[in-house]
């Protein structure tokens, strides 16, 4: 179970800091440099670091809490990026660095390579807040093994790019730039880093799915058409109750995806099919969800103005970040069909 301390902190850090203008604001280009200085004096960003390698020490699960709450916010900060960043490194035994930082590559046909000199060559695209970062964390190969290295941002040239949600997703060309530090990565490869990835995004994405259930009942209860509420009407409280099932869904595929990682490992079957499982479950609850929450709003939640589409947009951008549905669906397709026909309802029934 999470600390309650820690999610306690992130939410009112987010309160008090995240308000929609700071959301506006950072999607024109505007770092929150307040928000961002109250999470790392917390230590929030590097929750997944031990006390060795210079983070907070805490568990998994404190972690993926904080991304929940986050996502629940909107947060326009690479923390998801920042904790992803710390864990990969310590991975290797690299102490973490101040400051935001952000990972790469981000899809798995990434191939970069650091030479014996510590010369990083290649191209990572969509990385997130690459223009924001200060240093990008990079799991590369070095002779054919994986190793992991760290970046200066400065050193690298990033193109600049946005995604569906509103936050930078941007390009990044290594050569020629010099590893600050480098070192082996056994048994660690791109699907494994996208498999932790994908169960933060999924742990984001419940959390923004929780946000606009709320905003979708306060809105309808709200709002009066025809002399009452529109939450009176028969048609708004099925929609309502659909988004609420599809939240519960959702919310628990991503604690599952979670709850996996911590008890096993990033390496186990167990992990990888239910972060497939999660990735799917989510997805699909972001577009059914989004849909519903827009039709009750009506008009009034596509305006800029109004703040729901800070979330519904980042529902949409993040499903497709860190393996898509298609990827994930023939992921967990594979995993069934490798298990044998005999071994099919165990495999569903697992984790009931």
């Amino acid at each position: 179970m999470p600390d309650s301390i820690i999610t306690d902190t992130a939410t009112k850090i987010f309160q008090d800091l995240c308000e929609p203008d700071v959301v506006n604001k950072a999607e024109k280009g505007e770092w929150p440099t307040a928000l961002w200085d109250a999470l790392e004096e917390s230590g929030l960003p590097l929750t997944w670091v031990s006390d060795e390698y210079g983070g907070a020490g805490a568990e998994l699960a404190d972690g993926f809490a904080v991304l929940r709450v986050a996502g629940r916010f909107a947060a326009p900060v690479p923390l998801a990026e920042t904790l992803l960043a710390g864990w990969l490194l310590e991975q290797a035994k690299i102490g973490s660095l101040k400051g935001p930082m952000t990972i790469a590559p981000v899809h798995e046909d990434g191939n970069i390579t650091v030479s014996a000199d510590g010369k990083l060559s290649g191209r990572a695209r969509h990385v997130p807040f690459a223009r924001d970062a200060h240093h990008i964390a990079v799991l590369a190969t070095r002779g054919g093994a994986p190793v992991v290295a760290v970046v200066d941002a400065k050193a690298v040239t990033i193109s600049p790019g946005v995604g569906l949600s509103g936050e930078p997703r941007d390009t990044v060309a290594f050569d020629g730039a010099s590893a600050l530090a480098v070192a082996p990565a056994p048994g660690l490869d791109a699907a494994k880093l996208t498999l932790i990835a994908a169960a933060a995004r999924a742990q984001q994405m419940a959390g923004a799915l929780e946000r606009i259930l709320d905003q979708s009942v306060t809105y309808a209860m709200d709002r009066v058409q025809f002399g009452r509420p529109i939450a009176k009407f028969q048609a708004v409280q099925q929609n309502l109750a659909a988004l609420a099932g599809e939240v519960a869904a959702a919310s628990a595929a991503a604690d599952g995806a979670a709850e996996a990682l911590a008890a096993h490992g990033i390496a186990s079957d167990i992990t990888a099919a239910e972060v497939a499982i999660a990735k799917l479950r989510v997805g699909d609850a972001a577009g059914t969800g989004a849909a519903i929450a827009h039709q009750v709003h009506g008009a009034m939640g596509f305006t800029y103005e109004h703040t729901l589409h800070h979330s519904t947009r980042r529902l949409w951008g993040w499903r497709e970040e860190f393996g898509n549905e298609t990827l994930w669906a023939e992921r967990l397709g594979r995993m069934v069909a490798a298990a044998g026909a005999d071994e099919l309802w165990p495999f569903v029934t697992r984790g009931s």
